[in-house]
């Protein structure tokens, strides 16, 4: 039916790793089904397939980088045969494979043994279980080799052991890197453990159930606690935001994470560095008077569970989600020197991680969502970007940025617009400051909003009219 290819998970990325595979061959898959995860410089991410059938075989083996748009496997009709590719029809003779894909004879097949035609991925496989595929019969279609062929064969072979989901992944099967740094954490070796995923590859889930002792059992429960899709009590998404109330954890191994740290400051300069030197950028300040929003929000969380308050944050996307849909000059991108507006209010969320950096997941038609939705949808988000699997879906290009900088942050902020997107809006954190109010002198709670906007789609007068707009919807939160 079609080829599953290595995603465009950012306006910058080029390339990806394919970390882990969460189908095999054979599978039935249904559309929006998560069957991979990829590596990019910021995330693992979880990536979904935009169609169902059967997956007819996988081209990319864990641990390989590709270019965006490389095909990663091939899914076929529904009625494809589980040992990787559609059966053909009985009065209809087998195409000829294609030469990539047929394995080369080492001499040591049986005579008259036709050679073995092989996926890349179970190719891997038979060079991990160190076996012949010239000298076994497959048992799929026109004598295709299977994984199951691959698997007895090297289980009676007898100059080497059964094979088991353990020796897969200590001769290279491996589990994803995600898995392997929790399990650092666990203090659980991924040798030990009988993992779920392609070829007894040790998955993140796999982990709770051996963390033992007084330690182990502390450590699985930080464990699930990630796994939850719901954020912690202070969710802020921005630099220098809130750090989200969860357990004290230990350092992941150090290496791993200065790799992705430098990675993701790189992928940062690359992306500033193209912003600040092809987007003539200008800026607009205003100091809203949230007042009514403070009160509102309050009275509403004074009486709802902590689980279904709303934090400060939620109701400044909401309020910026909503002034987008009444200034849409702002709301979309710069392509071919020309600018495109969006159908709707995809806002990038800035979220700062652990030990440095940002990403920017997206929070997908926002300009739809209620304030309480608005809230859910922050949550998981900004919950997943922190643990490190996002989805494909949160990734998806933003039509506008918000970076909020939090109760902890600076009093102001005034970001660098993310290609190709035509403006960012700024919220610094919230300030009591003496205002005039009514021909009086009052202290009310205040916010600094910037608009930095592309000067070749818009002016100053569209930033301003988008201020505007914010502070209107804060002057109403109850209709937000």
């Amino acid at each position: 039916m079609g080829d599953f290819t290595m995603p465009s998970l950012g306006a910058d990325m080029e390339r990806g790793t394919l970390s882990e595979w969460l189908v095999a061959e054979g599978d039935e898959v249904r559309k929006g089904q998560i069957v991979a995860v990829i590596e990019t410089d910021k995330s693992d991410v979880e990536v979904e397939v935009f169609e169902s059938g059967v997956v007819a075989e996988l081209l990319v083996a864990p641990g390989t980088e590709v270019e965006v748009g490389t095909p990663l496997a091939r899914i076929g009709s529904p009625g494809a045969s589980r040992a990787g590719n559609a059966e053909p029809p009985a009065d209809e003779p087998s195409t000829a494979p294609e030469p990539a894909r047929i394995a080369t004879v080492s001499g040591g097949g049986r005579r008259g043994h036709a050679t073995a035609i092989l996926s890349p991925i179970l190719r891997q496989l038979a060079d991990t279980l160190r076996v012949d595929p010239d000298s076994i019969d497959g048992t799929g279609p026109g004598g295709r080799l299977t994984r199951a062929d691959l698997e007895g064969a090297a289980a009676t072979e007898p100059t080497h052991p059964p094979t088991s989901p353990t020796r897969l992944r200590s001769a290279g099967g491996g589990s994803s890197p995600y898995a392997r740094r929790l399990a650092a954490e666990l203090g659980v070796d991924v040798a030990d453990v009988s993992g779920s995923g392609l070829g007894g590859a040790v998955r993140a889930r796999d982990l709770p159930e051996r963390a033992s002792g007084d330690v182990g059992a502390e450590s699985a429960q930080i464990l699930r606690q990630r796994s939850e899709a719901d954020a912690p009590d202070e969710v802020i998404g921005a630099d220098g935001a809130d750090e989200p109330a969860e357990p004290a954890e230990p350092a992941p191994p150090s290496a791993p994470k200065k790799d992705r740290s430098a990675a993701m400051r790189q992928a940062i300069a690359r992306l500033m560095t193209t912003a600040n030197r092809e987007i003539p950028h200008y800026h607009v300040l205003s100091t809203l008077d949230v007042h009514d929003a403070v009160a509102w929000l309050d009275h509403h969380n004074a009486s709802h569970p902590p689980a279904e308050r709303i934090l400060p944050a939620a109701v400044l996307l909401r309020a910026t989600a909503l002034a987008a849909t009444q200034v849409p000059e702002l709301n979309g991108w710069w392509e071919d020197d020309a600018f495109v507006p969006s159908p709707t209010v995809d806002l990038g969320v800035a979220v700062s991680l652990r030990g440095g950096g940002v990403v920017t997941p997206t929070i997908a038609d926002a300009g739809s969502l209620t304030l309480v939705e608005t809230m859910e949808a922050l949550r998981g988000l900004v919950a997943r970007a922190r643990r490190g699997n996002l989805r494909s879906a949160d990734l998806a290009n933003a039509s506008l940025t918000v970076t909020n900088l939090g109760e902890q942050g600076a009093e102001e902020v005034i970001g660098v617009i993310h290609p190709p997107q035509v403006a960012i809006v700024g919220f610094g954190r919230p300030v009591d400051r003496v205002v005039a109010l009514d021909g009086m002198v009052a202290v009310r709670p205040t916010i600094r909003a910037t608009v930095s906007g592309d000067h070749r789609a818009t002016d100053g007068h569209a930033g301003s009219l988008l201020l505007a707009a914010i502070a209107k919807a804060l002057d109403h939160p109850a209709v937000l």
